[in-house]
């Protein structure tokens, strides 16, 4: 265990003691620096922020902003301390236990803020991107130094830990320009597979939300319990992937109905001790 001098903290006692024996005319050259010191600091700040977004992310220059302002208010205070013939270094050694304390609390931040740190370095997204993060998904609405803030398609505000992104899996939904859609669909095991992949690929061909190129996938994955399993996979614009999800689910089952292709789907039945049957309906 690490013990601090009691004498420390007496001297620090004695430095801010210094401040009650101080006249008004001692503070006059600290109001000079405050007045001159808050506007040029608040005014390198936003000159970074924005020099930094002409050729970078919004968060970078976020980030930029907040290190100028954080790094211009210490050097003000220090310039402050030092007008009033404080001394900094006697202070901060006096606050050793606290600083201790507020190190072991501030341990979680100081990860975010790193990892955020790790964020800005990799671009894995930007604003106005759609991720799947931990299984959440929504519009990334600000990418800031200790969180990113994700507004749900059900309208809700999330805010998710930069450590949480950088320790576990991250899914840019829009990163590209196009995604796959992919639908799982069974038949009955009376069905004629080629024809079956025939009539869907003819279906996906006349959707207009649905691209050519690359080409679409259609084939026979599994044969389940009651029904032999299919796999659709029909390429889309990033944009256009919910609309051509409800449409080509529409267009399938429209197409099957017409071309009297069976889509099963499990029957339970239950027989009486002598074997006789005694319910049946759908599973």
């Amino acid at each position: 265990m690490m013990f601090f001098p009691i004498a420390e903290a007496s001297e620090a006692q004695q430095e801010l003691e210094k401040l009650s024996k101080l006249q008004w005319d001692d503070y006059l050259p600290v109001i000079i620096v405050l007045l001159i010191g808050i506007p040029l600091v608040l005014f390198l700040a936003r000159t970074a922020g924005r020099l930094v977004k002409k050729h970078h992310s919004p968060q970078a220059a976020f980030i930029t902003h907040k290190a100028v302002l954080y790094t211009g208010v210490f050097l003000l205070v220090a310039t402050v301390l030092s007008q009033l013939n404080i001394n900094l270094s006697v202070i901060l050694a006096g606050a050793g236990i606290g600083a201790l304390a507020v190190g072991f609390a501030a341990q979680t931040s100081l990860s975010n803020l790193i990892s955020g740190v790790f964020l800005l370095m990799e671009k894995p997204f930007a604003i106005g991107d759609t991720i799947n993060a931990n299984g959440v998904v929504g519009t990334v609405l600000s990418i800031d130094l200790l969180s990113v803030k994700l507004n749900t398609p059900d309208n809700l505000f999330v805010r998710i830990p930069n450590a949480s992104l950088i320790q576990n899996n991250c899914t840019t939904i829009t990163r590209n320009a196009i995604r796959r859609l992919d639908i799982n669909i069974g038949i009955g095991y009376g069905e004629n597979i080629a024809r079956v992949i025939e009539v869907v690929n003819d279906v996906i061909l006349h959707n207009p939300l649905a691209l050519e190129d690359p080409a679409a996938l259609v084939t026979a994955t599994a044969f389940g319990d009651s029904a032999i399993n299919i796999l659709i996979g029909a390429w889309c614009k990033s944009g256009d992937f919910t609309n051509l999800r409800n449409s080509l689910m529409h267009d399938i089952k429209e197409r099957f109905e017409r071309e009297h292709i069976e889509i099963p789907f499990p029957y339970l039945t239950l027989t009486t001790p002598d074997g006789k049957p005694a319910i049946k309906g759908g599973g």
